[in-house]
């Protein structure tokens, strides 16, 4: 798999940013068939920085139901994979201009 399909977009919630400034860990959303090696070459190649580990999560889809004009509107959200990448000391990413 290319570096370059292997992240997809970086995560900007209130828990990253926390998270970004408490333990120096970073969110991406990453390609499904990606894995850790990959994720953490892709990063460093990325941004710059050394990352000291890479912890994996794979969001499930959710069901989800609407009402319409139609009637019950029935589908699903697709499943995707979040990677938690925690930098070097003394190290940061800065996501808000690196998109």
């Amino acid at each position: 798999m290319k570096l370059t399909e292997v992240l997809v977009k970086p995560i900007l919630t209130e828990k990253a940013n926390k998270q970004q400034e408490k333990l120096r860990t970073y969110a991406f959303k990453v390609d499904k068939r990606a894995n850790k090696l990959e994720i953490k070459k892709a990063v460093e190649e990325f941004y710059g920085v050394k990352v000291s580990d890479v912890n994996t999560a794979v969001a499930p889809g959710k069901n989800k139901t609407k009402q319409t004009k139609q009637g019950l509107v029935e589908g699903k959200r697709p499943s995707y994979k979040k990677a938690f990448v925690t930098v070097g000391e003394g190290e940061t990413i800065d996501l808000y201009t690196n998109f």
